[in-house]
């Protein structure tokens, strides 16, 4: 799996599509449209993440350090990147492709911490 997350993204389609509530269960353990959710709701806080620091990473390559604020100097790659960043799909539609294409790991863990059951697709 490609570390940049935009180029794993690139071909998939950045508009909410219906899906049918039976295609979430069924798939391996997953028992309950509500763990389904669960589990693609963490992994779309994990890219949410991860793409906010990866744009982060590259805006910060173009920052010009100045020590008076006097006036913003606007920068067309800066832009260009944040325009690039803002077409990408959604990391809860990024989740639910990498769900349905069975992508995801997770596990289950009791009350300490500790692993009972790693699952992966």
């Amino acid at each position: 799996m490609a570390k940049d997350i935009k180029a794993r993204v690139q071909g998939q389609n950045p508009n909410i599509q219906p899906q049918n509530m039976n295609d979430f269960i069924g798939k391996d353990k997953i028992n309950s449209i509500y763990e389904a959710l669960a589990v693609i709701g963490k992994r779309a806080d994990q890219l949410a993440l991860d793409l906010k620091l990866e744009l982060k990473n590259k805006l910060d390559e173009f920052t010009i350090h100045q020590d008076t604020i006097e006036e913003i100097i606007e920068n067309k790659e800066q832009i260009e990147i944040t325009k690039f960043y803002e077409k990408l799909p959604n990391p809860a539609l990024i989740a639910t492709q990498e769900f349905f294409d069975r992508k995801i790991k997770y596990e289950y863990r009791d009350e300490e911490g500790n692993v009972i059951e790693y699952v992966k697709f």
